[in-house]
């Protein structure tokens, strides 16, 4: 059983139908920024500043106004597939801001996460360094001694 302390060490599979890291670099996309409207039972996007001028689409659910939003887009443009990304917010100053917050509290966790391996690793090299055994750093950190292996393995 792991330390509640290694959850940040688990590894996260990666996606078998991604392109590779070469293939992204290659394409160059351009992202359009669009608002989305609620009108009864409906959802609103609208896309402006376009070369080809301005987009209107609208969807039951914010997912299929965005999609139907973004296809619209892609179709004005004659695009290519994956030159085109649509960044869609909320009209509504409130949900805006609630949805930035939640995405700006995203990043931190993520960025604390990466903190913490770090800090972790560092402590790691540090202990082992001066003659710590894996199983005492392990003990020290709140991990493993296996989870010490591998984190200096990776180092």
């Amino acid at each position: 059983m792991r330390s509640p302390h290694e959850a940040v060490f688990e590894a996260v599979e990666p996606a078998t139908d991604v392109a590779s890291p070469d293939e992204f670099a290659r394409v160059q996309a351009t992202t359009y920024h669009g608002t989305g409207t609620r009108t009864g039972k409906q959802w609103t996007v609208t896309v402006h500043d376009l070369p080809g001028g301005l987009v209107k689409a609208q969807g039951a659910t914010w997912r299929d106004a965005q999609i139907n939003a973004l296809t619209c887009v892609v179709d004005l443009l004659q695009a290519a597939p994956g030159t085109v990304c649509l960044a869609v917010t909320p009209d509504d100053p409130q949900a805006a801001a609630a949805l930035d917050a939640v995405t700006a509290a995203r990043v931190a966790r993520a960025e604390a996460e990466q903190a913490e391996r770090d800090a972790v690793r560092r402590a790691a090299q540090i202990l082992t360094g001066q003659g710590w055994t894996y199983r005492d750093a392990g003990t020290a950190l709140g991990l493993s001694h296996q989870r010490i292996g591998q984190i200096l393995a990776d180092a």
